[in-house]
């Protein structure tokens, strides 16, 4: 089960960004489980849906409080989002990242528990819920994610997704962190935005208000709906649970991070 979840090929990346185990003072105290193991069982929390306490400790060795203790420290020193950008690197030296055409969306998830960066939903009657706000590059692979309060308008994610894009190696000279095209739809039709992108360099595609239809873009930007569906694989996405921010920012950095990994693996 641990092999399955956690490839060799993951494992090794993953060992670049993990931090080092704690010393101990000698003698006393349980056995510290191994990270692989403990990575199994998150990614397997993740996928399943289930929750921390339903985790089958006998198939993984930790219990689902040492997971999620765990889960909570490699969150806070941002583990994931390296791991999903050491993985983005691998595709990029490998040729396998198209920056030619990308495009930006953005997804609505219930938070059934509230907390950080939740807000009533207008267009779920009002509910709590949180957005998953995504670029990703001509085939759908994620190049950045973010998350805000359901109730924050699709344009004011756009700069700072765009300048979260990192910057990942090429199959040939330096590294590399800008689209040459971004497709959009009319929630991000805003003469600053148009402005701002030409600013650093990057053609926009982006339908207007009363003009034109979003269907004329569908021959591009059907790539980031087919993402937001493959979204739907990490069941830990379905509903938001989690209370802090952190923590669902982890969950679907892990989610993007397995996407890319199966194009790597391919």
């Amino acid at each position: 089960m641990v092999e399955r979840l956690v490839p060799d090929e993951l494992w090794v990346l993953f060992q670049r960004v993990v931090p080092e185990a704690p010393s101990r003072p000698q003698g006393g105290g349980r056995r510290r489980h191994g990270d692989r193991e403990v990575l199994a069982a998150i990614v397997f929390v993740a996928t399943s849906g289930c929750t921390w306490q339903q985790l089958p400790a006998a198939s993984f060795g930790p219990s689902g409080a040492t997971a999620h203790r765990r889960f909570s420290e490699w969150s806070k020193a941002r583990v994931w989002a390296k791991l999903h950008r050491l993985v983005l690197d691998e595709l990029g030296s490998r040729g396998e990242l198209d920056w030619s055409r990308c495009a930006i969306d953005s997804v609505n998830m219930r938070a059934l528990k509230k907390g950080d960066l939740t807000g009533p939903n207008p267009v779920d009657r009002g509910k709590f819920g949180s957005k998953i706000h995504l670029i990703t590059e001509r085939t759908g692979l994620p190049l950045s994610v973010g998350i805000s309060a359901a109730n924050l308008h699709d344009s004011q994610a756009l700069e700072p997704l765009v300048r979260g894009i990192p910057p990942i190696r090429s199959r040939r000279g330096r590294r590399r962190r800008k689209p040459a095209k971004l497709h959009a739809d009319k929630g991000y039709d805003y003469a600053h935005l148009r402005r701002w992108l030409r600013q650093r360099g990057i053609k926009h595609r982006i339908a207007r208000k009363g003009t034109e239809s979003s269907q004329r873009l569908g021959c591009h930007r059907w790539t980031i709906e087919r993402t937001m569906a493959w979204l739907a694989g990490c069941r830990r996405l379905h509903r938001r649970y989690e209370r802090q921010a952190e923590h669902f920012l982890a969950f679907t950095s892990i989610a993007c991070t397995l996407m890319c990994y199966r194009r790597l693996a391919k």
